[in-house]
């Protein structure tokens, strides 16, 4: 348990705080008749106002006009003695306003001891994002609370109702002005409720793809496999379509390979078959696969599947050893590609006829690299790290 230190309170506060110091000025200026008894100022100088204005004279100008003459100076004393009626009322009120001032003050600093503290009230989760809405709607009530109180000492209740009112109207129109802000920002709690994703995991949201850095009150952050930070609205991420690559372990590669329609498909699927199943990073359960997508004039087009477990090998680099494999005992049997519709033999080259033994694939994958793919792993991290307003944790961590 840390306690918050005052001193880095403060700074945080000071606009809120000279905020209700206007607040309670107006209120004070507000809560009592123009004209209400000040101490120190007699009630004969409000009487001794002239009770009747003077017939204003009628005056003819150079150019012949008639204009009422208005008496300038009496409308100024008027001004000046109102004026300094709400300047002396002012200047009584002051004790009260300093105690409005304090006590909005500590209500704010009390919020903010409470809010990093909600273990206290048994209201902590799992979840940093309700955590931290939890913090600040603990820390607005009681600041709230502070306000009210403020108001009550100053006798400015019935400003509270006119706030409210104000403040009613005021919120549909923004609610209107700012639909988009409101809605990222709902989506980003119902995400966070759901979590359809962890930080690190690879993920397809509509035509986007990339391992999930952060996710904030109104955007997520992915990091694309080209290194790219790509921000997409809360709002867009809650209502697409996505695919999770990472939720299960195992995950299926493909690849397709075209033969002659000369060769023989049952020889081939079974050549392939023993090469994938050769792979130290390929899975037994499930086995390797295979069909047939087309045959026609041009060839036979075989489909090849296979396993890879995610956490410990890299679907790309097992998918690519796999085709190695696969065209170099294909070549080593003598399984040809389609033939083009020409094909000319002008002369025949000893030397090439037959490829040497060097230029052939090897048969083995002993020594070729298959570990998961780690090139945007430090910068995920980096982003995670450095966003503060991350509100994804690992799943270990909670």
């Amino acid at each position: 348990m840390h306690d918050v230190p005052l001193p880095k309170l403060f700074p945080a506060r000071l606009t809120c705080v000279m905020g209700c110091v206007l607040i309670a000025l107006l209120a004070a200026a507000l809560s009592a008749p123009l004209h209400a008894a000040t101490p120190g100022v007699s009630t004969s100088a409000v009487a001794a106002a002239p009770a009747a204005q003077p017939v204003p004279a009628v005056a003819e100008t150079a150019h012949g006009s008639v204009v009422d003459e208005v008496d300038v100076r009496t409308r100024l004393e008027q001004v000046y003695d109102e004026a300094e009626l709400r300047v002396l009322r002012l200047l009584a009120n002051l004790p009260l306003l300093l105690a409005a001032a304090l006590i909005v003050f500590l209500a704010s600093w009390i919020g903010g001891f409470i809010s990093q503290r909600l273990h206290w009230l048994r209201l902590r989760t799992r979840n940093p994002y309700l955590d931290g809405l939890i913090r600040r709607a603990v820390r607005a009530v009681i600041l709230l609370i502070g306000f009210l109180v403020a108001l009550d000492l100053l006798n400015a209740t019935a400003l509270v109702g006119a706030m409210l009112g104000s403040a009613g109207v005021l919120g549909l129109a923004l609610g209107f002005a700012f639909k988009d802000i409101a809605e990222n920002y709902i989506a980003g709690i119902l995400l966070s409720l759901r979590r359809p994703f962890e930080p690190g995991e690879l993920v397809r949201i509509d035509s986007y793809e990339g391992k999930v850095a952060a996710l904030s009150a109104r955007a997520m952050t992915l990091i694309t496999l080209e290194g790219n930070e790509l921000r997409l609205p809360n709002a867009l991420v809650f209502k697409a379509v996505i695919l999770n690559y990472t939720s299960n372990p195992k995950r299926r590669f493909d690849f397709t390979f075209s033969i002659d329609a000369s060769q023989s498909i049952r020889k081939a699927h079974a050549i392939a078959m023993e090469e994938i199943a050769s792979i130290a990073d390929v899975l037994t359960d499930p086995a390797p696969s295979w069909t047939v997508v087309e045959f026609g004039a041009s060839g036979s087009v075989l489909r090849f599947f296979g396993w890879v477990d995610q956490r410990h090998s890299d679907l790309g680099k097992t998918r690519s050893e796999a085709i190695r494999l696969v065209k170099g005992a294909f070549w080593r049997e003598g399984i040809q590609g389609p033939k083009t519709t020409t094909h000319v033999v002008l002369a025949k080259d000893e030397a090439t006829a037959t490829p040497a033994l060097a230029d052939q694939e090897p048969a083995t994958s002993a020594g070729v690299d298959t570990s998961v793919n780690r090139d945007i792993d430090r910068q995920v991290a980096e982003v995670q790290s450095t966003d503060e307003r991350n509100l994804l944790t690992l799943k270990d961590a909670t």
